[in-house]
């Protein structure tokens, strides 16, 4: 089991629900509520997931991949992603169920989602793979995922402040749990 390889898996499901979020009907407020809170619950637990066990142990040993100069600039780059993340799923809240406001709100949260991705698809996790042992990527793959688990209907959403996570993850993870 590799962490990254969970991370990739995580991002498969998310672009899943939401293109099928995009071939049901309006009117199916049933299927729509039931796919956009699976969706919203794993956007959510996969980001706080990713801040407690990936993004720690990114800061120890990455160096910046692709487009980013470093570690840090991943890091904060992606908290800053989490949270536009998770403030345009909060905001899908708001809308009506399958009105044009709620479509219009879960596109803004796809557009955050998609650009995070591509992202951290492209730095943090080659990153990772080029300097993390094999070794550790199994131990916090099997943290991630029991995390995940433990958290299948969400966790409580909570922005971080992207510059004190890189002064203290451990501070801002906290922020989660109170």
């Amino acid at each position: 089991m590799d962490i990254t390889q969970l991370i990739l898996d995580d991002h498969a499901e998310q672009r899943r629900l939401f293109a099928a979020l995009e071939e049901i009907d309006p009117s199916d407020v049933e299927a729509l509520s039931a796919v956009w809170g699976r969706l919203k619950a794993l956007l959510d637990s996969h980001a706080e997931a990713e801040e407690r066990y990936f993004y720690p142990e990114l800061l120890k040993l990455g160096k910046g991949a692709a487009d980013a100069d470093s570690a840090d600039d991943e890091t904060e780059d992606a908290i800053d992603d989490h949270n536009d993340i998770r403030d345009t799923g909060e905001e899908v809240e708001k809308h009506r169920v399958g009105s044009k406001d709620w479509f219009a709100a879960v596109a803004e949260c796809n557009v955050a989602n998609s650009h995070h991705l591509g992202e951290e698809e492209r730095q943090g996790l080659a990153d990772f793979r080029r300097h993390a042992s094999f070794e550790l990527r199994h131990e916090l793959a099997v943290r991630f995922l029991a995390f995940q688990c433990a958290h299948l209907t969400g966790v409580r959403v909570v922005d971080k402040d992207p510059e004190k996570y890189l002064e203290d993850p451990e501070q801002e993870i906290g922020k989660a749990s109170e």
